[in-house]
């Protein structure tokens, strides 16, 4: 078993067929798979888009990064 494998095994996400080498998703798994597919297309896209505009808007994700950049430059300037 690959340590891939056994990640998402330990997690619930699979199970094995007994007497194969072959898994099956489990319904947590295939749950998860849903919200991270959902995550990536609502959540993701649209806000490395909204970052990646050149408008003058200051967004709430854009106001964040702006405030983690900062805060970023803060602490290295200080070291």
């Amino acid at each position: 078993m690959t340590y891939d494998l056994r990640r998402v095994k330990t997690r619930g996400l699979i199970t094995r067929i007994e007497g194969t080498h072959r898994y099956r998703v489990t319904d947590h798994g295939l749950d998860t798979a849903k919200f991270l597919t959902c995550v990536q297309d609502r959540v993701l896209c649209c806000g490395l888009a909204e970052l990646a505009t050149t408008t003058t808007d200051s967004g709430p994700l854009r106001a964040a990064a702006t405030a983690y950049r900062q805060a970023i430059q803060t602490l290295t300037s200080a070291a």
